[in-house]
């Protein structure tokens, strides 16, 4: 009982982590120290350790020649394919929402986006980066497709760490909110071809904004 009971504290406690990266909780480059981070989740440094190097292992974190594990940078060319493989998937879990999505769910997703602009008024970027995730993972566990919530999870453990950068760009700000209202408004209409397309269209608009902050592929070896 006692070794089922740790398992699942890991296992919690490498959702935890995977969560905290999908929503821009440490950015790249940032060191994960174990007793740091155990504090913080009120738990022993175990399974917060068994985490981590589950998370190396899937090459979410990056273990140092100095044996610490950081947040990894990306280089162009990996955000790049990381983007086009975004707008597949998230499509393809947006449209199957449409088609499956209640009238609560629905709400839920419109009082997200009405919570948003007080966030970007106030250049909240971590309040905005937490309720954008909010919003698209509210739509792709509507497609009530585990595996593909998984992968798309996977991948934003990749990019999140990067959407605190999206308020660098003052051009983005007041426009970050439009797209989420065009997706709404085609989930409404159950139209899945339209939310997909919007979906492909949300990420691309962000990807070109993160795209200057991306690090040169000399800093991405270094690591």
């Amino acid at each position: 009982m006692l070794k089922l009971s740790h398992e699942t504290l890991t296992d919690r406690a490498y959702a935890a982590l995977k969560r905290a990266l999908t929503a821009g909780d440490f950015a790249p480059g940032h060191a994960l120290v174990i007793r740091t981070v155990a504090e913080a989740y009120g738990i022993s440094p175990t399974p917060i350790r068994e985490a981590l190097q589950r998370l190396v292992a899937e090459r979410m974190l990056v273990l140092q020649a100095n044996r610490s594990i950081v947040v990894p940078f990306l280089s162009a060319r990996r955000f790049e394919e990381l983007t086009r493989i975004r707008c597949a998937l998230e499509g393809m879990a947006a449209g199957r929402a449409a088609q499956r999505i209640s009238l609560r769910q629905l709400r839920e997703l419109r009082d997200i986006t009405g919570d948003i602009p007080d966030a970007m008024e106030r250049q909240d970027v971590n309040a905005y980066v937490h309720l954008n995730r909010a919003f698209h993972f509210g739509i792709y566990e509507c497609a009530d497709s585990p595996i593909l919530l998984s992968m798309i999870e996977d991948l934003w453990c990749q990019v999140g760490p990067f959407f605190t950068r999206l308020f660098d760009d003052a051009a983005y700000v007041p426009r970050a909110n439009d797209l989420h209202r065009v997706i709404l408004e085609r989930l409404a209409a159950q139209d899945a071809d339209g939310v997909a397309e919007a979906v492909a269209l949300d990420i691309d608009t962000a990807a070109i904004c993160l795209a200057p902050h991306l690090e040169n592929r000399a800093e991405v070896d270094a690591l």
